[in-house]
């Protein structure tokens, strides 16, 4: 039997019980996908991600309960916070290379970390029989349609976005990794929420790689670069967006919420 550390990190929050809780997995060795696969569904969160030491850095992967992804954001925050605070204390940078090629994580003043991640800005849907697809999984038919790795529906208030309550089965069916619902917000520049039945998430809490299509789209809408942006699912998050062209800064807080270890 194999014992292994794990640690469940709320990213994106300064609070325990608020953002979104990555399960996060130190590895000495990778260890068999299926193996790897069946940890994430048996956490069943979000994201659980895995690290094991490459070069001067880190290769990092992460799993929903359901299937391996390329790109998440609060989990590669989770991941930042244990290494910045247990493995390199006194570093100010973390490099990870990943499935979407290298990430890296800066630590800034205040506790608080930033993502440098691929920008991923999103395009017009024209398709009018695409359009009402979403508009009937969601209940309710946005000012605008988007899409990038996800679709993008933009509403006019953050009521409609609060108010949704869209149909799973239905959003599952649509042929992206998941839905983004946007619009301004009323004490930050945008709210957002993320769907993700698909890959096994139904509503993921606050979700980093939704805002490399987020980030660029408000940044043009508004016409600043560097955003506030709140995700109001039940456990609410906060993060801080910059537009830098090709790529997205995401920045953020995560606490520890949880350390034991795993027999496989």
């Amino acid at each position: 039997m194999t014992k292994l550390p794990i640690f469940q990190i709320d990213a994106f929050t300064g609070r325990v019980f608020k953002g979104n809780p990555a399960a996060v997995v130190p590895l000495d060795s990778w260890l068999p996908d299926t193996t790897l696969q069946a940890i994430a569904a048996e956490n069943n969160l979000s994201e659980t991600a895995y690290f094991v030491a490459e070069g001067d850095g880190w290769r990092l992967r992460w799993f929903t309960p359901a299937v391996e992804v390329d790109l998440c954001g609060h989990a590669t925050l989770a991941t930042a916070h244990l290494i910045f605070s247990r493995l390199s204390t006194e570093a100010d940078r973390i490099r990870f290379q990943t499935r979407s090629g290298a990430v890296e994580v800066i630590r800034e003043s205040g506790g608080r970390m930033a993502l440098d991640f691929p920008a991923r800005p999103p395009q017009p849907v024209g398709d009018a029989a695409e359009l009402a697809a979403v508009a009937e999984a969601l209940g309710k038919r946005p000012d605008a349609l988007l899409r990038s790795t996800d679709y993008m529906a933009v509403f006019a208030d953050e009521a409609d976005v609060a108010g949704l309550a869209p149909d799973m089965a239905r959003l599952a069916q649509l042929g992206r990794r998941g839905m983004i619902v946007t619009a301004p917000g009323r004490d930050c520049d945008f709210v957002s929420r993320f769907f993700g039945p698909g890959v096994g998430i139904p509503e993921d809490p606050v979700t980093g790689s939704a805002h490399c299509t987020l980030t660029p789209y408000w940044s043009r809408r508004l016409g600043k670069a560097t955003l506030v942006a709140r995700q109001i699912s039940k456990r609410g998050g906060e993060l801080f967006c910059e537009d830098r062209g090709e790529r997205t800064r995401i920045a953020g807080h995560a606490v520890l919420y949880l350390e034991g270890t795993i027999f496989v």
